[in-house]
């Protein structure tokens, strides 16, 4: 995306030589990611049984014939053949209607092809199959991890392309399923991370607006200049932003080194700073920031000077 305050196409969240918000958000779970915890949840074994996730430490029967159709299903979904794998995955549960992995897998497979922001009404059946399938899991396993995050995901990429109001509500839904994720998973930083992510999509228009409607650029000096407008703006919005520095803190605290939650946590104490009551709080706010910005960077290349070449 190209940042207009410094003329660059940056590569991170944020601009480094303005050293803004860039709104250039990945989407919180792709296809990709998503199939891999319901890999990981469960694996599919010749004997015709299925070893549990870790979240459950029992093993679950699965017919012969439904565990054949998930092994198709499984071989269509890698190829790139969604809707093959939809049709395997479909005859699983019909063949075993309670198991919870066919149930699993059938969800996942519609996840994956809906496209979010596109308006189609067959597009729209997919996110609702999807959504479907996952809550027919919780409906049996309240817990199920994998279930959970990927309807939180789900709800969150939703809200992408809805107008403000209803994206406002569909935000605190993501968030709500999030929190139930990690009630499941106290250890999962990806979920305390995109509720920091939430938080921050939620203020920053807001900041941007109100900057906007009294003439100051997004690279200008804060803080917010018009006293009444700066208090309205602490008043909706200071516990949405303390909330998500400590989601994301929460994260750091399970990966010191998740460099994407250094980056959201400088976003947000970056922008959090235009609700300073002095210029010079402002400029304090704007240096904790900076230490993020560094942190998140000489991380990221840390990380990538590990990968081997």
């Amino acid at each position: 995306m190209f940042c207009p305050s410094s003329g660059t196409v940056p590569d991170f969240a944020f601009c480094t030589k303005c050293e803004r918000s860039m709104l250039r958000l990945a989407r919180i779970g792709t296809k990709a990611t998503l199939f891999a915890a319901v890999l990981l949840a469960v694996v599919v074994l010749g004997s015709g049984r299925v070893k549990a996730a870790p979240q459950k430490q029992s093993e679950t029967y699965v017919q012969p014939m439904a565990r054949d159709e998930l092994n198709e299903g499984v071989s269509a979904f890698k190829n790139g053949k969604f809707p093959d794998a939809v049709k395997h995955f479909k005859q699983a549960v019909a063949l075993d209607p309670d198991n919870p992995v066919a149930l699993l897998y059938l969800a996942t497979a519609y996840m994956s092809q809906w496209i979010p922001g596109a308006g189609t009404p067959e597009n729209a059946d997919m996110a609702n199959k999807a959504q479907g399938g996952f809550l027919k899991v919780l409906e049996e396993d309240p817990a199920n991890k994998t279930a959970l995050a990927s309807l939180a995901s789900l709800t969150y990429n939703e809200a992408s392309s809805l107008p403000p109001g209803q994206k406002l509500a569909k935000l605190d839904e993501a968030a709500n399923w999030y929190m139930k994720l990690v009630e499941a998973d106290p250890k999962n930083k990806v979920a305390y991370y995109s509720m920091g992510v939430i938080a921050w999509t939620k203020w920053y228009p807001a900041d941007m607006a109100a900057r906007a409607n009294l003439h100051m650029r997004p690279a200008d000096p804060g803080p917010i200049k018009d006293e009444k407008v700066k208090k309205e703006l602490k008043a909706q919005y200071s516990s949405i932003i303390e909330d998500g520095i400590a989601n994301l803190q929460r994260a750091l605290d399970i990966d010191k080194e998740y460099d994407d939650a250094m980056a959201y946590m400088n976003l947000l104490i970056r922008e959090r700073a235009d609700l300073s009551d002095t210029p010079e709080e402002y400029n304090q706010q704007v240096e904790v920031a900076n230490s993020w910005l560094k942190k998140a960077l000489d991380t990221k290349k840390l990380k990538q000077s590990r990968t081997p070449r």
